[in-house]
């Protein structure tokens, strides 16, 4: 699985419209054959800042993401919209994706 995080740093005075901005691209992406997950958030410490967890099931997949209409069309838009350029990590994992944390059990 390709796991990608990035952080997106959004104009001030955009902030409160990305996840309008961005709606129509996250659902295209989330239909997307290879797509595992696709999550936005917004940094509780950065508030004009919105992460964006993103996992395919692998390169292909992720290869096949950034050639579609719908990224392209995204990515023409939103430097338009960011006020710095986004960060991004972007590592191969075990194909077995999510799994659950050791460390905290939920109480009786």
């Amino acid at each position: 699985m390709i796991f990608i995080a990035v952080k997106f740093p959004v104009r001030r005075e955009r902030a409160a419209e990305w996840l309008e901005l961005v709606e129509e691209f996250t659902q295209a992406v989330r239909a997307e054959e290879g797509n595992l997950f696709f999550e936005w958030s917004r940094s509780v410490e950065e508030p004009n800042t919105f992460v964006l967890l993103e996992g395919f099931r692998d390169a292909e997949a992720g290869q096949a993401h950034v050639r579609t209409e719908h990224f392209q069309k995204a990515i023409g838009w939103m430097p338009d919209v960011v006020s710095a350029t986004p960060q991004i990590i972007s590592v191969d994992v075990p194909p077995e994706g999510w799994g659950p944390m050791g460390e905290v059990q939920p109480r009786g």
